[in-house]
């Protein structure tokens, strides 16, 4: 990590003390913020989220130039025999972007490299051959479709199908809770009067698409990193759009939605009438939806909490019992800060506090599943916009997400009203 990052890291941590100083002040006094200190507080509040930004680029900058190093040796090695080699690779998509080829589509799939982060279903389907796209375009481009999307960011179960017909995957509805006095010795087991029921949950493959148009002269230019480009621009879309059906889809006709999934865990304290925002929690509720979630869910290294921006600076005002910040600042760079010990990831999609509206969500995001089918299909057309003389790159992903576990796995914060 470069100086500078940790300056920056050095500076966020600067500013959340100045923070807490500013809300320990009114605290101490038994009164709420005057409007100068929340116009401090918002400000210092806005300082952190830009430090968080800068904090990002800088990180995703040094990954950048680490893998363009990585490139460049890469392209000066001599390719293996027999094996395609990174100059063959680049020149390929390159040939195929720029309409040099006879197809009219590739397909964007992973190989056996993949990161076992991904759950295979049925057999992996053979390479598609030359038009293939490499691994690493793959990777790119499932890398943006993450950071555009929370959900995608609190490690759901990903499964990866290589068709995308329907395909079920067992729910469990109740837990097993035996009960009575214990068996006897050598007394007969009876059964429990409260056996765990399964249910299952069908995942469909959505489409999704969108077109993407380039300059030829984009096309042309060989210092353009044309797979980079084409991976951040089709991963952000696909990010944006599939990752708010993943949050807030109603099930039909689109993914069902952690949020539409998930069971009710704690409603937040009335608020009196008149109050700066209605349906907002104070600390015990946060602690509340801890506990909502049973331990077994809790200590799940996939456990976390989910919210929108705006509601992480509610959040940065709250103490314990004992008088400590619930928040805590990720202490690394790129490391997410914690509620109460436990990693706290934003998606926009989630609904902003107010009256009766779930704008919290805690709980093991790996009980929610998202299904993939296996390619990305990209298609190019020179015809559609043949008078500005762009070339139109049609992207298409299929994929749907639910709750396999809906006994409380994933809950959420309901706002009271005054």
């Amino acid at each position: 990590m470069s100086e500078f990052i940790k300056r920056l890291q050095e500076r966020r941590l600067n500013v959340w003390e100045q923070t807490k100083e500013l809300l320990d002040t009114a605290e101490g006094e038994k009164r709420e913020l005057t409007a100068d200190e929340e116009q401090t507080y918002q400000r210092l509040s806005a300082d952190l989220d830009k430090i968080d930004e800068r904090v990002k680029d800088m990180v995703e900058a040094e990954q950048r130039t680490k893998d363009a190093e990585a490139a460049f040796a890469g392209l000066l090695d001599k390719p293996i025999e027999g094996r395609q080699g990174p100059t063959d690779r680049q020149s390929e998509l390159r040939k195929w972007a720029q309409g040099e080829t006879a197809q009219r589509s590739f397909e964007v799939r992973p190989d056996a490299t993949t990161p076992n982060d991904f759950r295979a279903l049925s057999k992996l389907t053979a390479a598609a051959g030359a038009n293939t796209v490499p691994i690493s375009f793959y990777n790119q481009l499932i890398q943006h479709m993450i950071e555009n999307s929370g959900l995608l960011q609190t490690n759901p179960t990903l499964l990866r199908t290589a068709t995308g017909e329907q395909i079920q995957v067992p729910k469990t509805t109740a837990h097993s809770t035996p009960s009575g006095a214990p068996v006897a010795e050598a007394g007969n087991l009876g059964a429990t009067p409260y056996d765990p029921t399964f249910g299952q949950v069908p995942l469909d493959a959505y489409k999704y698409g969108f077109l993407l148009q380039v300059s030829h002269e984009l096309l042309n230019d060989t210092a353009v990193d044309l797979e980079g480009y084409l991976a951040m621009q089709a991963g952000r879309a696909l990010g944006n759009w599939f990752g708010s059906h993943l949050i807030i889809g109603t099930g039909s006709s689109q993914p069902n939605g952690v949020v539409t999934a998930a069971t009710s865990g704690v409603t937040g304290a009335t608020v009196a009438q008149g109050a700066a925002v209605i349906g907002a929690f104070i600390g015990d509720n946060l602690i509340d939806l801890f506990y909502s979630v049973i331990a077994p869910y809790r200590n799940s290294s996939s456990c976390a909490w989910l919210m929108r921006d705006a509601t992480v600076a509610v959040a940065r005002k709250l103490k314990d019992t004992t008088g400590q910040y619930i928040w805590a600042p990720g202490l690394q760079a790129g490391s997410p800060d914690t509620i109460l010990g436990k990693p706290l990831y934003t998606d926009p999609n989630v609904a902003a506090v107010g009256s009766a509206t779930k704008s919290v969500l805690f709980g093991d995001f790996s009980q929610y599943f998202v299904r993939q089918v296996e390619t990305l299909r990209f298609e190019r057309s020179d015809d559609y916009a043949f008078n500005t003389d762009l070339a139109t790159f049609r992207v298409i992903l299929r994929g749907d997400g639910d709750l396999v576990d809906t006994t409380g796995a994933i809950k959420y914060l309901t706002g009271n009203t005054a």
